[in-house]
C-alpha cells in the first residue's frame, strides 16, 4: 500500500479534508465548526491562518515535537497558511503546562539564540514557501501592550476559570506556591490569536487550556473563535515517559541517519502503533498489518518504521545505508571498521569505572545497573560482575546495550 496522500482543497470533499487531518489527533474542539471553516474557505477562496505556538526553551527539534508540526503541514499541504509563532516574549514568563512548579525564566540571549534555532530547524517539516509559511516572533506585538492593555486583558477571566486548569488546582490544594505571572501565560498566548487573527491553532494535550483560552479571549473582542485541534504527547524511547530531552528518551530531527535508526529500533515493541500513526503517513490499515505479530514479525516493522522516520528527515538512500549498517553491526555481529575508539587508562580498572570513562555511565548506580541488566559485553562476552576489574586488552570492543559500542585503547 502507498502512503495517505492529501486529498485536493479545491474539490470540496470536506469529509475527505477532515479525515486526513485529524488523524491520529486527540481532540477538536470542535468539529462542526472545523467543516464550516474548511467550507467557507473554499467558497470565499481564502486560506485559513493555522496557529502553532513554539516556546524555544530549548535548541533542539525532536520527533515529539514534529507530531504537531506534521499536522501543520498537512493544513499547508491544503493550501492553507501556517502561522509559526516563536514565543520568545512568552518565553519570558514560562509556560506552566504540566509543571507542579514554576519553570525557570531564560535569559534573552538563551531564548534568541533557541529562536534561531528553532526557525531552521522547523522548516525539515513545513513548506518554507512564504506563501505557505508566516514565521513571526510574538514580541512584535506582546512588547507593546501597556498596562492598562494588560488589566483590560485579565478583566475578561476570572480566578475560578484558571484554578480549573489540573496543575493549578492540584498546586493550590498541595499548598504550593502559584505566581500571578504564571496566571498570565494562558491570556498572552490567547493574544497570540486575536493578534494574528487565528482560524485554528494547533498543540499537544497539554496545551489544551491554553488554546481554549485563545477561542475565548476572541469572542470577547469580536473575532470569530478559532478552532482547537490537540495531538497526542508521544511517548519517548522507553515506552513510558513523554519524549523529552531532559529525560534523554527522545530523538532529535538532526540526528545523524545511524543514530536516528539505531534508536528507533531500540523502542518497545508496544510502541510502534503510536509512532507509525503519529510519525508516518502510512496508510492505517497497513499500520495494522504492521502491527499484527501474527502477519509482521516484530523486526521487520520496526525496520520499516525507523527507514520510514530517517527518509524523512535525510533521504531514502541513508535510511538504507542506516538500516544495512544496523543489520550487519547488530544482526550479524560485525564490528564496524569505523567504529571510534575510546582512550582508558591502562592496567587494572574496575568495570565501573571504566563505564564511566568511556562516557557509556554517568555514575556508579547507572553502570552497576547496567552490568546488573546483562547489558554490558566486551568483545562478546558479558559481563556479570559490577565489581570485578581488569585489565583492557588493545582493540578490545566495549559494547553497552543494543547501540552503544566503541573499541578500547588502553594509554599511560
Amino acid at each position: 500500500m502507498e502512503n495517505a496522500s492529501p486529498p485536493s482543497a479545491n474539490n470540496l470533499d470536506v469529509d475527505r479534508q477532515i479525515s486526513y487531518l485529524l488523524r491520529g489527533t486527540a481532540a477538536v474542539y470542535s468539529e462542526p465548526d472545523l467543516r464550516q471553516k474548511l467550507i467557507q474557505s473554499a467558497e470565499r477562496k481564502r486560506p485559513l491562518r493555522v496557529k502553532l505556538g513554539l516556546d524555544p526553551t530549548r535548541p533542539d527539534i525532536h520527533l515529539g515535537h514534529s507530531v504537531v508540526l506534521k499536522l501543520l503541514r498537512r493544513f499547508q499541504d491544503l493550501g492553507h497558511l501556517a502561522v509559526c509563532i516563536v514565543g520568545d516574549y512568552t518565553t519570558r514568563i514560562g509556560d506552566p503546562s504540566g509543571r507542579s512548579k514554576t519553570r525557570p525564566m531564560l535569559t534573552p540571549e538563551e531564548i534568541d539564540a533557541n529562536a534561531r534555532t528553532y526557525l531552521e530547524q522547523a522548516t525539515k517539516i513545513l513548506d518554507p514557501d512564504p506563501t505557505r509559511l508566516d514565521m513571526v516572533l510574538n514580541s512584535a506585538w506582546l512588547s507593546k501592550l501597556g498596562f492598562d492593555d494588560v488589566i483590560r486583558l485579565t478583566s475578561q477571566v476570572t480566578v475560578a476559570q484558571m484554578l480549573e486548569r489540573d496543575t493549578f488546582a492540584n498546586r493550590y490544594k498541595a499548598g504550593q506556591p502559584i505566581s500571578l505571572h504564571e496566571f498570565l501565560y494562558p491570556l498572552v498566548q490567547a493574544w497570540d490569536s486575536v493578534s494574528i487573527r487565528a482560524d485554528i491553532e494547533l498543540g499537544g494535550t497539554d496545551q489544551t487550556f491554553n488554546n481554549l483560552m485563545g477561542r475565548q479571549i476572541q469572542s470577547a473582542v469580536g473575532q470569530s473563535p478559532q478552532v482547537v485541534i490537540v495531538c497526542p504527547i508521544l511517548r519517548g524511547l522507553d515506552g513510558h515517559e513523554k519524549m523529552s530531552k531532559s529525560l534523554d528518551n527522545y530523538i532529535a530531527i538532526t540526528d545523524a541517519p545511524d543514530d536516528m535508526y539505531g534508536k528507533t529500533m531500540s523502542i518497545p515493541d508496544e510502541l510502534m502503533e503510536e509512532w507509525f500513526t503519529l510519525l508516518t503517513e502510512i496508510d492505517e490499515e497497513e499500520i495494522k498489518i504492521l502491527c499484527d505479530g501474527s502477519r509482521t514479525h516484530p523486526r521487520d516493522a520496526k525496520d520499516r518504521l525507523a527507514r520510514e522516520i530517517v527518509t524523512q528527515y535525510h533521504s531514502h538512500e541513508a535510511a538504507e545505508g542506516a538500516s544495512e549498517a544496523f543489520r550487519k553491526r547488530f544482526a550479524e555481529g560485525e564490528v564496524p571498521e569505523d567504529l571510534e575508539t575510546k582512550r582508558v587508562p591502562a592496567g587494572p580498572i574496575a568495570i565501573i569505572n571504566l563505564l564511566r570513562e568511556v562516557g557509556f555511565a554517568a555514575t556508579n548506580s547507572e553502570a552497576r545497573r547496567l552490568v546488573a541488566q546483562g547489558a554490558v559485553s566486551i568483545n562478546g562476552e558479558k559481563i556479570e560482575d559490577a565489581s570485578g576489574e581488569g585489565t583492557v586488552a588493545p582493540d578490545a570492543v566495549l559494547k553497552v546495550g543494543k547501540r552503544r559500542m566503541c573499541r578500547l585503547e588502553p594509554t599511560g
